[in-house]
């Protein structure tokens, strides 16, 4: 029996989140320069959104372009800028096809103007596509996110907006970049990491982690299959016990 066949679809997380590793590992064992990592790493995420539409997940986000990638070689930034901007462009008839709305978060003011551009144009072109959401972390860090939301709230307290006593989880999480989008249950780390890389600290409060040893580059709809599949033999308690 097949890793898919195993799965079961009515057992399926909503949200799967994946911080996508190991591009440039993968092109310099191979001779080559780190960005031919990135544009093969391409295949990948089109390999997990198509598994994850099969399966039924209703929202795929992908740890594209964190705060901290800022500091890498300004070649290699622009090489990325450019790769996202010429992937939007190849795969806008794709998405429009298969139903993939995608947003983002992060703090895209930072990115170029171009990219912010085409970044607007691909989110309202798929405002209306409804099979999945696919969500991408650009200029992302978590702890950037959350003193970003802890300024906007203050500022809520001092204007009278809200009242001290009103603060909760709940109310906080509506001041993050990912407000209205339900957390990841599943996690995927790709390339032998083990950390979350300041990805979604507190989205990822009570989400499942996978970690596996495969390049992103190598990542297949294979590989997303075992993930899911290891996910569901796992026990959610959220604090209480299993009986």
């Amino acid at each position: 029996m097949s890793v898919l066949e195993q799965i079961d679809k009515t057992k399926v997380p909503e949200h799967v989140a994946i911080i996508m590793d190991g591009n440039g590992r993968w092109a310099q064992q191979r001779g080559n320069q780190r960005i031919f990592g990135h544009k093969n790493g391409v295949k990948a995420v089109r390999a997990a959104t198509e598994a994850a539409g099969e399966l039924g997940v209703k929202y795929l986000t992908l740890y594209a372009f964190s705060t901290e990638n800022w500091n890498r070689p300004k070649s290699e930034v622009d090489a990325l800028m450019g790769l996202l901007v010429d992937t939007i462009n190849s795969e806008m008839e794709t998405l429009l096809k298969n139903g993939i709305r995608i947003l983002t978060i992060g703090d895209i003011g930072m990115l170029p103007v171009r990219v912010q551009q085409k970044l607007n144009d691909v989110i309202e072109k798929t405002s209306k596509c409804n099979a999945i959401t696919t969500i991408l972390a650009l200029s992302y860090g978590s702890r950037l996110e959350i003193s970003e939301a802890a300024k906007r709230m203050a500022m809520d307290v001092l204007t009278g907006k809200i009242l001290p006593e009103q603060i909760n989880p709940e109310l906080f999480s509506g001041y993050l970049y990912t407000a209205g989008i339900p957390d990841p249950e599943l996690l995927i780390r790709t390339s032998g990491e083990i950390r979350l890389s300041n990805f979604l600290l507190w989205q990822l409060a009570y989400t499942e982690l996978y970690f596996t040893t495969v390049l992103w580059p190598d990542f297949s709809k294979e590989e997303f299959y075992k993930a899911v599949l290891d996910y569901q033999k796992r026990e959610r308690r959220f604090g209480k016990t299993s009986q």
